[in-house]
């Protein structure tokens, strides 16, 4: 009862400083943030236990530069989503060139039909979409929840022993204490095991796919007399090396305070994400944390994953774009022209309210951007009025029921045809049967069969004059049962052979009578 007393004023005293200290002036947060920045970009860190000064103040920690072991792999935040997203979606084409159609139909001098038109089915398609990434983003947000409120075991100076925390109250200069079949939850440096010989066997799968064991061996002469590891005694200063992605390669040494060093290498980390085997427990000093970690700085964040179909398809956007732009081009040029040369104005160009009309130049202008609205359905107008399209049985022309029916048949590249039963002739042939041990064969079949290979020897079906007379002999009415069954099955081997050769495809009169065969 007295130890659950002393941990209850344990928690209220660090919630009561944690509050005092909430408040921190802005020059303390800037020069803190150059500090870190400062403290991080050192190729050698010097690290110590956060024992010593546990419940004193933020600014007091001495591993305060290094960032905590929360991790945050989700890349939208509420505030920010939608200007985000947008910059996500319009890096494709696609959408930045028909958004960029339902901006001109909001220009009154070059619109082709109702704007509101051209606006809804773009602003459907980013809204379904935005929906899915943020849909995506929120499970990511989730998964990150998750993971850092798994529990851990950190040791407490004022507790005497270790308490169950959460993996995002993990900081570098702790001691966590890893059991049997559970997740180490940042890069710890072995000090001390369960094991006699100071071994501790891992299993790495969540980081290699590897499932076969791997042993750490701590460091030696850091336990007391009885082989006991207590963490407050753990006065030395460990120096490792700036973080880095190589999970098969970790230097540092351990400093005592009689100068006394002991190198330690990667066969004495143990990783983030790895899993304890074969061992009650493991104690580690934490050397890196959260993002700083082996296996977070392999990870590359969040990223908009694109479709090798999507990056061709911004390649096919741009030279239909280019090709557009050329074709409107010109289309502003005649028409420049065409104005520039007329003795009189046509009925048709209309004027202003006050009966001005826009010059060659201006109208020409004008035309170009009108044209790229236009020149969007121009080849349907080209498939509705093709002679070859027309049926003049039924005397009526195809009709275009979709606006991206040019799209659809532009994706055709191959058509594939199933040939069916009834683009052939089934025709079943009686060859020959046995009844009773003695055979009946059809010597008029024989014939057409054997008339039907010489054409196919003419279209690469390639038969032998040794296998023509030995189906020539099978079927002599002389012959006896027994050669004729001989001479059938040495020819039915060699047709095989020949089938296995030939095309795909064969004569329709000998696939059915080999299938008659067969039965």
């Amino acid at each position: 009862m007295s130890e659950y007393v002393r941990w209850v004023s344990f928690k209220k005293r660090r919630i009561t400083q944690g509050r005092t200290m909430t408040w921190r002036s802005p020059l303390a947060l800037l020069r803190d943030a150059v500090l870190s920045q400062k403290a991080r970009e050192k190729e050698l860190r010097s690290l110590v236990s956060n024992l010593p000064f546990e419940g004193l103040g933020k600014s007091k920690q001495p591993n305060r530069f290094f960032k905590p072991n929360a991790i945050k792999t989700n890349k939208y935040t509420p505030l920010f989503f939608i200007p985000m997203n947008l910059y996500e979606q319009f890096h494709r084409l696609a959408n930045v060139y028909f958004v960029g159609l339902a901006i001109l139909n909001f220009i009154p001098v070059v619109n082709a039909f109702q704007p509101e038109v051209a606006l809804i089915p773009i602003c459907v398609i980013m809204f379904l979409t935005a929906l899915k990434d943020g849909w995506e983003d929120f499970r990511r947000y989730q998964s990150d929840k998750k993971l850092n409120n798994m529990p851990c075991l950190i040791y407490s100076r004022t507790a005497k022993h270790y308490i169950e925390r959460r993996w995002k109250d993990v900081r570098v200069g702790d001691f966590v204490k890893v059991v049997c079949n559970e997740t180490v939850p940042a890069d710890l440096l072995l000090l001390h095991t369960s094991d006699p010989n100071n071994v501790c066997h891992i299993e790495t799968s969540n980081l290699d796919g590897e499932t076969n064991l791997k042993q750490r061996n701590a460091l030696p002469g850091l336990c007391t007399s009885n082989d006991v590891f207590e963490p407050e005694s753990f006065n030395c200063t460990v120096v490792c090396e700036k973080p880095n992605n190589n999970l098969n390669h970790f230097k540092c040494f351990v400093e005592k305070p009689d100068k006394e060093k002991t190198g330690a290498g990667i066969e004495s980390l143990l990783l983030r994400g790895c899993t304890v085997r074969n061992t009650e427990h493991a104690i580690g000093f934490v050397v890196y944390a959260g993002h700083e970690t082996k296996s977070m700085l392999n990870n590359n964040g969040p990223r908009y994953k694109r479709s090798k179909l999507e990056r061709r398809l911004n390649v096919d956007v741009f030279f239909c774009v280019l090709l557009l732009f050329i074709m409107c081009l010109i289309g502003s040029l005649g028409h420049y022209l065409w104005l520039k040369n007329l003795s009189d104005v046509p009925s048709f160009l209309v004027s202003d309210s006050k009966g001005h009309l826009d010059s060659p130049s201006l109208s020409s202008f004008y035309m170009f951007f009108t044209m790229i609205i236009l020149l969007q359905i121009g080849q349907i107008f080209f498939i509705l009025t093709d002679v070859d399209l027309y049926d003049e049985e039924t005397d009526s022309q195809v009709q275009c029921r979709s606006l991206n029916i040019t799209e659809d048949l532009g994706q055709i590249e191959y058509i594939f045809s199933d040939k069916t039963g009834t683009l052939t002739e089934n025709k079943m042939v009686f060859r020959r049967c046995s009844i009773m041990g003695k055979d009946y064969p059809h010597k008029e079949n024989a014939n057409r069969l054997a008339l039907l290979e010489e054409t196919e020897s003419e279209e690469n079906v390639i038969f032998s004059q040794s296998t023509l007379s030995s189906q020539a002999s099978r079927y002599d009415e002389d012959s006896s049962p027994v050669d004729t069954h001989r001479h059938g099955s040495r020819h039915r081997s060699k047709m095989a052979v020949n089938r296995q050769s030939s095309m795909a495809f064969s004569s329709p009169l000998v696939g059915s009578s080999t299938s008659q065969e067969e039965l």
